[in-house]
Protein backbone atom coordinates (compact mmCIF):
# COMPACT_ATOMS: atom_id res chain seq x y z
CA UNK A 1 0.00 0.00 0.00
CA UNK A 2 1.58 3.64 -0.81
CA UNK A 3 2.42 5.80 1.42
CA UNK A 4 0.50 9.36 0.78
CA UNK A 5 3.01 12.17 -0.42
CA UNK A 6 4.68 13.97 2.14
CA UNK A 7 3.15 17.60 2.50
CA UNK A 8 5.60 20.16 1.93
CA UNK A 9 6.09 22.75 4.81
CA UNK A 10 5.07 26.28 3.85
CA UNK A 11 7.35 29.17 5.55
CA UNK A 12 4.87 31.93 6.23
CA UNK A 13 5.19 34.95 8.11
CA UNK A 14 1.36 35.90 8.80
CA UNK A 15 -2.24 34.60 7.60
CA UNK A 16 -6.18 34.81 7.49
CA UNK A 17 -7.34 32.10 7.47
CA UNK A 18 -11.02 31.34 6.18
CA UNK A 19 -12.52 30.30 9.49
CA UNK A 20 -11.40 33.04 10.77
CA UNK A 21 -7.99 31.70 12.87
CA UNK A 22 -5.30 34.55 12.90
CA UNK A 23 -1.40 33.44 12.39
CA UNK A 24 1.45 35.29 13.27
CA UNK A 25 4.98 34.75 13.49
CA UNK A 26 7.25 35.40 16.58
CA UNK A 27 10.36 36.14 16.69
CA UNK A 28 12.76 36.12 19.78
CA UNK A 29 16.19 37.27 18.64
CA UNK A 30 17.81 36.62 22.68
CA UNK A 31 16.62 33.05 21.95
CA UNK A 32 17.16 32.77 18.39
CA UNK A 33 13.75 30.69 17.91
CA UNK A 34 10.45 31.69 15.46
CA UNK A 35 6.80 30.30 16.23
CA UNK A 36 3.30 30.28 15.25
CA UNK A 37 0.65 32.27 17.31
CA UNK A 38 -2.05 31.17 16.75
CA UNK A 39 -5.77 32.82 17.50
CA UNK A 40 -8.47 30.58 17.16
CA UNK A 41 -12.29 31.88 16.02
CA UNK A 42 -13.03 31.58 19.57
CA UNK A 43 -10.07 34.15 20.75
CA UNK A 44 -7.62 31.07 22.31
CA UNK A 45 -4.35 31.90 21.70
CA UNK A 46 -1.66 28.96 21.29
CA UNK A 47 1.77 28.86 19.80
CA UNK A 48 2.73 26.24 17.83
CA UNK A 49 5.62 25.24 15.40
CA UNK A 50 3.91 24.55 12.68
CA UNK A 51 -0.09 24.65 11.35
CA UNK A 52 -2.04 21.83 9.56
CA UNK A 53 -4.82 23.80 7.13
CA UNK A 54 -7.67 21.54 6.28
CA UNK A 55 -6.21 21.89 2.76
CA UNK A 56 -3.95 19.81 4.26
CA UNK A 57 -1.07 22.78 3.45
CA UNK A 58 0.98 22.89 6.60
CA UNK A 59 2.46 26.60 7.65
CA UNK A 60 5.77 26.67 9.54
CA UNK A 61 7.07 30.23 10.77
CA UNK A 62 10.08 31.81 8.79
CA UNK A 63 13.37 30.50 10.10
CA UNK A 64 14.96 32.65 13.10
CA UNK A 65 18.52 32.69 11.19
CA UNK A 66 16.58 34.34 8.17
CA UNK A 67 18.47 37.93 7.59
CA UNK A 68 15.56 39.70 7.26
CA UNK A 69 14.90 38.95 11.04
CA UNK A 70 18.19 39.10 12.02
CA UNK A 71 19.22 42.34 10.58
CA UNK A 72 16.10 43.55 12.03
CA UNK A 73 14.81 44.99 8.44
CA UNK A 74 11.51 43.45 9.36
CA UNK A 75 10.39 43.61 12.89
CA UNK A 76 8.23 41.27 14.90
CA UNK A 77 6.53 40.51 18.39
CA UNK A 78 8.40 38.10 20.57
CA UNK A 79 5.42 37.37 22.25
CA UNK A 80 1.50 38.11 22.49
CA UNK A 81 0.99 40.67 25.59
CA UNK A 82 -1.98 41.82 27.42
CA UNK A 83 -2.87 45.14 26.54
CA UNK A 84 -5.55 46.24 28.54
CA UNK A 85 -7.99 48.15 26.57
CA UNK A 86 -7.67 50.39 23.48
CA UNK A 87 -7.85 53.40 25.39
CA UNK A 88 -4.21 52.58 27.44
CA UNK A 89 -2.98 50.69 24.40
CA UNK A 90 -3.42 54.80 22.64
CA UNK A 91 -2.02 56.15 25.54
CA UNK A 92 1.01 54.13 25.58
CA UNK A 93 1.92 54.14 21.51
CA UNK A 94 1.55 58.10 21.84
CA UNK A 95 4.10 58.41 25.09
CA UNK A 96 6.42 56.63 23.15
CA UNK A 97 5.83 58.83 20.14
CA UNK A 98 6.20 62.00 22.11
CA UNK A 99 9.12 60.52 23.73
CA UNK A 100 11.77 60.17 20.97
CA UNK A 101 9.61 62.42 17.42
CA UNK A 102 8.60 65.99 17.74
CA UNK A 103 5.33 66.41 16.02
CA UNK A 104 2.79 69.07 15.84
CA UNK A 105 -0.05 67.54 18.66
CA UNK A 106 -2.67 67.17 16.39
CA UNK A 107 -0.52 64.87 13.94
CA UNK A 108 0.66 62.62 17.28
CA UNK A 109 -2.99 61.80 17.56
CA UNK A 110 -2.98 60.87 13.83
CA UNK A 111 0.68 58.81 14.25
CA UNK A 112 -0.82 56.97 17.37
CA UNK A 113 -4.08 55.84 15.26
CA UNK A 114 -2.07 55.14 12.26
CA UNK A 115 0.10 52.96 14.24
CA UNK A 116 -2.95 50.63 15.57
CA UNK A 117 -4.58 50.96 11.46
CA UNK A 118 -1.28 49.49 10.72
CA UNK A 119 -2.11 46.29 12.82
CA UNK A 120 -6.04 45.48 11.30
CA UNK A 121 -5.21 47.49 7.61
CA UNK A 122 -5.93 44.55 5.97
CA UNK A 123 -9.69 44.72 7.29
CA UNK A 124 -10.07 47.71 4.94
CA UNK A 125 -9.82 48.07 1.11
CA UNK A 126 -8.24 51.45 1.19
CA UNK A 127 -5.55 52.94 3.38
CA UNK A 128 -3.89 56.57 3.52
CA UNK A 129 0.09 56.60 3.77
CA UNK A 130 1.80 58.84 6.55
CA UNK A 131 4.55 60.94 5.18
CA UNK A 132 7.01 63.22 7.06
CA UNK A 133 8.28 65.64 4.93
CA UNK A 134 11.07 68.50 5.06
CA UNK A 135 14.85 69.24 4.16
CA UNK A 136 17.74 67.04 6.22
CA UNK A 137 18.34 67.19 9.73
CA UNK A 138 14.40 68.02 10.55
CA UNK A 139 13.86 64.77 12.10
CA UNK A 140 12.22 62.27 8.98
CA UNK A 141 13.92 59.26 9.51
CA UNK A 142 13.85 59.83 13.48
CA UNK A 143 10.17 59.67 12.82
CA UNK A 144 10.17 56.51 10.44
CA UNK A 145 12.48 54.30 12.75
CA UNK A 146 10.30 55.64 16.02
CA UNK A 147 6.57 54.91 14.83
CA UNK A 148 7.41 52.29 12.16
CA UNK A 149 9.12 50.17 14.94
CA UNK A 150 5.78 49.82 16.65
CA UNK A 151 4.02 49.24 13.54
CA UNK A 152 2.63 46.14 12.20
CA UNK A 153 5.70 43.80 10.23
CA UNK A 154 7.63 47.21 9.37
CA UNK A 155 9.71 46.47 6.36
CA UNK A 156 12.26 49.10 6.14
CA UNK A 157 14.17 50.34 3.32
CA UNK A 158 15.25 53.35 1.85
CA UNK A 159 15.15 55.40 -2.08
CA UNK A 160 18.67 54.18 -2.71
CA UNK A 161 17.16 50.68 -1.94
CA UNK A 162 17.49 47.72 -4.99
CA UNK A 163 13.46 47.89 -5.86
CA UNK A 164 13.30 43.83 -6.51
CA UNK A 165 13.99 42.89 -2.74
CA UNK A 166 11.03 45.34 -1.95
CA UNK A 167 8.67 43.85 -4.54
CA UNK A 168 9.09 40.25 -2.73
CA UNK A 169 9.24 41.11 0.74
CA UNK A 170 5.80 43.52 0.47
CA UNK A 171 4.11 40.64 -1.48
CA UNK A 172 5.45 37.51 0.84
CA UNK A 173 5.20 39.47 4.22
CA UNK A 174 2.73 42.27 3.54
CA UNK A 175 3.18 44.53 6.57
CA UNK A 176 4.21 48.11 6.36
CA UNK A 177 6.99 49.72 4.37
CA UNK A 178 8.91 52.21 5.74
CA UNK A 179 10.55 53.78 3.21
CA UNK A 180 13.35 56.91 3.54
CA UNK A 181 14.19 59.60 0.76
CA UNK A 182 11.49 58.37 -0.88
CA UNK A 183 12.22 61.12 -3.64
CA UNK A 184 15.73 60.03 -3.97
CA UNK A 185 16.33 58.63 -7.23
CA UNK A 186 13.00 58.56 -9.49
CA UNK A 187 11.13 60.19 -11.26
CA UNK A 188 6.83 60.19 -10.67
CA UNK A 189 5.59 58.96 -13.96
CA UNK A 190 7.49 55.71 -14.02
CA UNK A 191 9.66 54.46 -11.51
CA UNK A 192 9.23 51.11 -9.67
CA UNK A 193 9.11 52.67 -6.34
CA UNK A 194 6.26 55.21 -7.37
CA UNK A 195 4.02 52.28 -8.76
CA UNK A 196 4.39 50.98 -5.71
CA UNK A 197 3.01 53.67 -4.07
CA UNK A 198 0.32 54.50 -6.82
CA UNK A 199 -1.15 50.88 -6.32
CA UNK A 200 -0.17 50.03 -2.75
CA UNK A 201 -3.61 52.12 -1.31
CA UNK A 202 -6.39 49.74 -2.58
CA UNK A 203 -6.64 46.12 -2.58
CA UNK A 204 -6.95 44.17 -5.91
CA UNK A 205 -4.08 46.53 -7.49
CA UNK A 206 -1.05 44.22 -7.97
CA UNK A 207 1.72 45.62 -9.82
CA UNK A 208 2.87 43.02 -12.45
CA UNK A 209 6.48 42.78 -13.28
CA UNK A 210 8.04 40.87 -16.24
CA UNK A 211 9.49 37.35 -14.50
CA UNK A 212 10.62 33.93 -15.61
CA UNK A 213 10.53 30.76 -14.23
CA UNK A 214 13.74 28.36 -14.11
CA UNK A 215 13.05 26.86 -17.75
CA UNK A 216 13.52 30.61 -18.72
CA UNK A 217 10.06 31.23 -19.90
CA UNK A 218 8.56 34.38 -19.54
CA UNK A 219 6.30 34.52 -16.72
CA UNK A 220 4.93 37.76 -15.67
CA UNK A 221 3.85 37.82 -11.97
CA UNK A 222 1.81 39.83 -9.94
CA UNK A 223 2.99 41.33 -6.71
CA UNK A 224 0.46 42.32 -4.12
CA UNK A 225 1.77 45.93 -2.61
CA UNK A 226 -1.36 47.60 -1.08
CA UNK A 227 -0.98 47.78 3.15
CA UNK A 228 0.09 50.75 5.11
CA UNK A 229 3.56 52.94 4.52
CA UNK A 230 5.62 55.36 6.18
CA UNK A 231 7.39 57.30 3.83
CA UNK A 232 9.81 60.59 4.19
CA UNK A 233 10.71 62.55 1.53
CA UNK A 234 12.18 66.59 1.09
CA UNK A 235 9.80 67.52 -1.70
CA UNK A 236 6.16 66.60 -3.17
CA UNK A 237 5.08 64.71 -6.19
CA UNK A 238 4.25 65.97 -9.04
CA UNK A 239 1.40 63.47 -9.69
CA UNK A 240 -1.67 65.21 -8.14
CA UNK A 241 -3.00 61.76 -7.38
CA UNK A 242 -0.09 60.45 -5.88
CA UNK A 243 0.20 63.48 -3.31
CA UNK A 244 -3.94 62.51 -2.47
CA UNK A 245 -2.55 59.50 -0.93
CA UNK A 246 -0.98 61.39 2.17
CA UNK A 247 -1.33 62.20 5.37
CA UNK A 248 1.19 64.59 5.42
CA UNK A 249 3.44 66.05 8.33
CA UNK A 250 5.90 68.97 7.56
CA UNK A 251 8.79 68.86 9.93
CA UNK A 252 11.41 71.29 10.14
CA UNK A 253 8.83 74.35 11.35
CA UNK A 254 9.49 74.83 15.02
CA UNK A 255 12.75 74.10 17.39
CA UNK A 256 13.30 70.43 18.76
CA UNK A 257 12.09 70.01 22.20
CA UNK A 258 14.48 70.35 24.47
CA UNK A 259 13.26 67.18 26.17
CA UNK A 260 14.01 65.04 23.14
CA UNK A 261 17.34 63.17 22.84
CA UNK A 262 19.99 63.78 19.91
CA UNK A 263 20.21 60.30 19.47
CA UNK A 264 17.99 57.69 19.64
CA UNK A 265 18.90 54.99 22.72
CA UNK A 266 19.11 50.95 22.66
CA UNK A 267 15.97 51.92 25.34
CA UNK A 268 13.79 52.48 22.67
CA UNK A 269 13.98 49.24 20.65
CA UNK A 270 13.14 47.42 24.06
CA UNK A 271 10.14 49.94 24.67
CA UNK A 272 8.91 48.89 20.69
CA UNK A 273 9.07 45.10 21.30
CA UNK A 274 6.99 45.16 24.13
CA UNK A 275 4.18 47.29 22.12
CA UNK A 276 5.07 45.25 19.56
CA UNK A 277 3.73 42.33 21.71
CA UNK A 278 0.71 44.60 22.82
CA UNK A 279 -0.45 45.40 19.62
CA UNK A 280 -0.42 41.64 18.79
CA UNK A 281 -3.05 40.90 20.94
CA UNK A 282 -4.86 44.07 19.64
CA UNK A 283 -5.01 42.46 16.11
CA UNK A 284 -5.93 39.56 17.71
CA UNK A 285 -8.97 40.44 19.13
CA UNK A 286 -9.74 43.19 17.11
CA UNK A 287 -9.16 42.06 13.00
CA UNK A 288 -13.16 40.87 12.60
CA UNK A 289 -14.58 43.80 14.46
CA UNK A 290 -13.42 46.90 12.78
CA UNK A 291 -13.90 48.26 9.03
CA UNK A 292 -15.07 51.23 7.16
CA UNK A 293 -17.73 53.82 8.90
CA UNK A 294 -19.55 55.18 6.42
CA UNK A 295 -21.18 57.58 9.12
CA UNK A 296 -17.62 59.37 9.69
CA UNK A 297 -17.24 60.53 6.14
CA UNK A 298 -16.15 64.45 6.03
CA UNK A 299 -18.43 67.17 4.17
CA UNK A 300 -16.86 69.32 1.98
CA UNK A 301 -13.92 67.38 1.13
CA UNK A 302 -13.23 65.02 -2.24
CA UNK A 303 -14.58 61.35 -2.52
CA UNK A 304 -10.77 60.80 -2.93
CA UNK A 305 -9.78 62.74 0.33
CA UNK A 306 -12.89 60.88 2.30
CA UNK A 307 -11.44 57.65 0.79
CA UNK A 308 -8.40 58.24 2.17
CA UNK A 309 -9.17 59.20 5.42
CA UNK A 310 -12.12 57.01 6.38
CA UNK A 311 -10.06 54.13 7.38
CA UNK A 312 -8.07 56.16 10.02
CA UNK A 313 -11.31 58.14 10.93
CA UNK A 314 -13.41 54.55 11.62
CA UNK A 315 -10.88 53.73 14.39
CA UNK A 316 -11.06 57.39 16.17
CA UNK A 317 -13.51 56.93 19.28
CA UNK A 318 -12.98 60.71 20.59
CA UNK A 319 -15.92 62.66 18.21
CA UNK A 320 -13.20 66.04 18.86
CA UNK A 321 -10.22 64.40 17.50
CA UNK A 322 -12.28 63.21 14.34
CA UNK A 323 -13.64 66.81 14.52
CA UNK A 324 -10.29 68.34 14.48
CA UNK A 325 -8.76 66.16 11.60
CA UNK A 326 -11.47 67.34 9.55
CA UNK A 327 -10.92 70.53 10.13
CA UNK A 328 -7.52 70.14 8.76
CA UNK A 329 -8.27 67.78 6.29
CA UNK A 330 -10.97 70.38 4.75
CA UNK A 331 -7.80 73.45 5.24
CA UNK A 332 -5.56 70.86 3.13
CA UNK A 333 -7.84 70.43 0.06
CA UNK A 334 -8.56 74.38 0.48
CA UNK A 335 -4.89 74.68 0.01
CA UNK A 336 -4.39 72.18 -2.58
CA UNK A 337 -7.40 73.69 -4.39
CA UNK A 338 -6.11 76.91 -4.64
CA UNK A 339 -2.49 76.04 -5.49
CA UNK A 340 -4.71 73.60 -8.32
CA UNK A 341 -6.40 76.82 -9.43
CA UNK A 342 -2.98 78.33 -10.45
CA UNK A 343 -2.62 75.55 -13.05
CA UNK A 344 -2.41 75.93 -16.52
CA UNK A 345 -4.79 72.92 -17.26
CA UNK A 346 -7.43 74.39 -14.01
CA UNK A 347 -7.05 77.94 -15.58
CA UNK A 348 -8.13 76.74 -19.04
CA UNK A 349 -10.89 74.51 -18.05
CA UNK A 350 -12.56 77.94 -16.08
CA UNK A 351 -12.35 79.65 -19.35
CA UNK A 352 -13.65 77.04 -21.84
CA UNK A 353 -16.46 76.84 -19.26
CA UNK A 354 -17.43 80.64 -18.98
CA UNK A 355 -16.82 80.91 -22.21
CA UNK A 356 -19.21 78.01 -23.80
CA UNK A 357 -22.09 79.99 -20.99
CA UNK A 358 -21.70 83.14 -23.72
CA UNK A 359 -20.59 81.17 -27.02
CA UNK A 360 -23.45 81.68 -29.73
CA UNK A 361 -21.80 79.29 -31.90
CA UNK A 362 -21.61 74.97 -31.24
CA UNK A 363 -18.09 75.39 -30.77
CA UNK A 364 -15.13 77.35 -29.00
CA UNK A 365 -11.85 78.53 -31.26
CA UNK A 366 -8.81 77.97 -29.51
CA UNK A 367 -7.96 80.90 -31.11
CA UNK A 368 -10.14 82.75 -28.61
CA UNK A 369 -9.67 80.54 -25.78
CA UNK A 370 -5.89 81.46 -26.25
CA UNK A 371 -6.63 85.20 -26.46
CA UNK A 372 -8.11 84.47 -23.11
CA UNK A 373 -6.14 82.49 -21.15
CA UNK A 374 -2.95 84.77 -22.97
CA UNK A 375 -4.91 87.78 -21.37
CA UNK A 376 -5.21 86.35 -18.02
CA UNK A 377 -1.69 85.36 -18.13
CA UNK A 378 -0.74 89.12 -19.27
CA UNK A 379 -1.93 89.93 -15.64
CA UNK A 380 0.34 87.34 -13.60
CA UNK A 381 3.42 88.22 -16.02
CA UNK A 382 3.46 84.39 -17.56
CA UNK A 383 4.33 83.51 -20.61
CA UNK A 384 1.21 83.20 -23.50
CA UNK A 385 -0.05 79.86 -25.05
CA UNK A 386 -0.24 79.92 -28.69
CA UNK A 387 -3.77 78.03 -30.31
CA UNK A 388 -1.74 74.99 -31.53
CA UNK A 389 -0.49 74.60 -27.50
CA UNK A 390 -3.02 75.45 -25.96
CA UNK A 391 -4.80 72.61 -28.29
CA UNK A 392 -1.99 69.85 -26.89
CA UNK A 393 -3.08 70.71 -23.75
CA UNK A 394 -7.02 70.56 -24.20
CA UNK A 395 -6.47 66.96 -25.32
CA UNK A 396 -3.52 65.68 -23.46
CA UNK A 397 -4.15 67.00 -20.06
CA UNK A 398 -7.82 67.75 -20.01
CA UNK A 399 -9.14 64.58 -22.33
CA UNK A 400 -11.05 66.77 -24.40
CA UNK A 401 -11.45 66.47 -28.21
CA UNK A 402 -10.66 69.28 -30.75
CA UNK A 403 -12.43 69.49 -34.45
CA UNK A 404 -11.79 71.42 -37.26
CA UNK A 405 -14.40 73.73 -38.37
CA UNK A 406 -14.21 76.25 -41.35
CA UNK A 407 -10.41 75.93 -41.44
CA UNK A 408 -10.24 76.49 -37.64
CA UNK A 409 -9.70 74.65 -34.84
CA UNK A 410 -12.76 74.52 -31.85
CA UNK A 411 -13.79 72.72 -28.82
CA UNK A 412 -17.52 71.59 -30.13
CA UNK A 413 -20.62 71.55 -28.19
CA UNK A 414 -20.42 68.34 -27.65
CA UNK A 415 -17.41 68.38 -25.23
CA UNK A 416 -19.47 70.75 -23.00
CA UNK A 417 -20.80 68.19 -20.21
CA UNK A 418 -17.13 67.03 -19.70
CA UNK A 419 -15.88 70.54 -19.11
CA UNK A 420 -18.88 70.93 -16.99
CA UNK A 421 -17.41 67.52 -15.09
CA UNK A 422 -13.97 69.13 -14.85
CA UNK A 423 -15.01 72.32 -13.75
CA UNK A 424 -16.91 70.40 -10.72
CA UNK A 425 -13.82 68.04 -9.77
CA UNK A 426 -11.80 71.24 -9.45
CA UNK A 427 -13.78 73.52 -7.65
CA UNK A 428 -14.91 75.69 -10.31
CA UNK A 429 -17.94 77.91 -9.71
CA UNK A 430 -20.92 76.38 -12.25
CA UNK A 431 -22.76 79.93 -12.18
CA UNK A 432 -23.13 81.85 -15.35
CA UNK A 433 -20.13 83.86 -15.73
CA UNK A 434 -19.41 86.97 -13.60
CA UNK A 435 -15.70 87.68 -14.53
CA UNK A 436 -15.13 87.29 -18.32
CA UNK A 437 -13.82 90.84 -18.76
CA UNK A 438 -16.66 92.77 -20.61
CA UNK A 439 -14.46 93.75 -23.40
CA UNK A 440 -12.65 90.59 -23.77
CA UNK A 441 -16.37 88.83 -24.30
CA UNK A 442 -17.13 91.24 -26.42
CA UNK A 443 -14.34 90.70 -28.82
CA UNK A 444 -15.30 86.55 -28.76
CA UNK A 445 -18.72 87.37 -30.05
CA UNK A 446 -17.24 89.83 -32.44
CA UNK A 447 -14.88 87.30 -33.71
CA UNK A 448 -17.32 84.01 -33.39
CA UNK A 449 -19.79 86.11 -35.52
CA UNK A 450 -17.44 86.90 -38.13
CA UNK A 451 -16.62 82.87 -38.53
CA UNK A 452 -19.97 81.89 -38.94
CA UNK A 453 -20.63 84.69 -41.82
CA UNK A 454 -17.63 83.99 -43.62
CA UNK A 455 -17.52 81.15 -46.32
Amino acid sequence: MSKPPAVTPTPTISRVCADGTLIEVLYDADAATTSLAVCSPTGTITLQSQYELPTKECLVPYAPSNNLLVSGCVLLPSEVSDFGDKAQLLTEIKTFIHRYVDLSPLYEDIAAHYVLLSWVGDAFNELPYLRFRGEYGTGKTRALLAIGSISYKPFFASGASTVSPIFHVLHEFGGTLILDEADLRFSDATADLTKILNNGTMKGLPVLRTMTNRHKELNPTAFRVYGPKIIAMRESFADEALESRFLTEETGGRTLRSDISIHLPDAMKVEAQILRNKLLAWRFANRFSVGPDASRLIEGISPRANQTALPLLSLIDDPQLRSDIAEHLVDTQARVTTKRAASSHVRVVAILHKMFQVAPTPYLTLADAAAQFNDESAARNEQPLTPKALGWLIRSKLGLETTKTRGVYVVPQSERSKIDALALRYGISVEAPNNIPEIAALGFLARSAKICTSA
